[in-house]
């Protein structure tokens, strides 16, 4: 092969690479807003799922994600993500937050979930964005009978059991998926971590302004 055919399928191939990029680019670009829009549409209908008495959520001051890394460590809660804080309003005065988690530590990956949780630390229950875990044992994760373990229990730490729950508290394991149930149990524990100390310093709306 001489030279002219070499840059003649060098240029060729260069062609194709950059039509192929441009052409990726632009689906991306198309896309975006609608995926975007579907995410956000699902993380409303997750906080009015755990707090249907709110009629309005309001984003917190900007919290630096390491403040709440933090706070997790400081309550022995490893692994977990807190991805986003929402106050809960109803006719403009606050009822309490709305926390969505990242559990890492789920059978099948990550586990993202919303949990309401009062002011005076009730948990209204949960509402699961997103989970992988096995069907028929992790997932029942998303039923009612798994989620009715912390719906309106107030406690200050949830703790899985095997033998049925008897307090507010307790959290019945789904039978099989241990490893689900307290990946779950610890997010809602991270949440409450995360409620208890943004109480105690103060919770803010964005734009600096207190809420009690």
């Amino acid at each position: 092969m001489n030279m002219k055919a070499i840059i003649k399928d060098a240029l060729i191939l260069f062609a194709i690479t950059l039509i192929a990029g441009l052409a990726l680019g632009f689906v991306h670009k198309i896309t975006e807003a609608p995926i975007a829009k579907v995410q956000e549409q699902a993380k409303q209908d997750a906080y009015r799922n755990v707090f249907e008495g709110a009629d309005e959520f309001k984003a917190l001051e900007s919290v630096p994600a390491d403040n709440y890394a933090s706070v997790l460590a400081a309550a022995g809660i490893e692994k977990d993500e807190i991805s986003d804080v929402v106050a809960a309003m109803k006719g403009g005065s606050y009822q309490g937050l709305v926390v969505t988690v990242i559990a890492n530590d789920g059978y099948g990956g990550d586990i993202k979930f919303s949990v309401g949780i009062q002011k005076d630390g009730t948990v209204n229950g949960i509402s699961i964005l997103s989970i992988s875990e096995t069907a028929g044992l992790g997932m029942k994760a998303k039923e009612e009978k798994f989620q009715s373990n912390f719906k309106n229990k107030k406690a200050s730490q949830f703790v899985v059991t095997k033998s049925g729950a008897a307090k507010d508290g307790d959290v019945d394991a789904i039978s099989g998926a241990t490893i689900t149930s307290k990946a779950v149990t610890k997010g809602v524990n991270s949440a409450l971590a995360v409620f208890e100390n943004l109480t105690k310093e103060g919770i803010k709306l964005t734009g600096g302004v207190s809420v009690e």
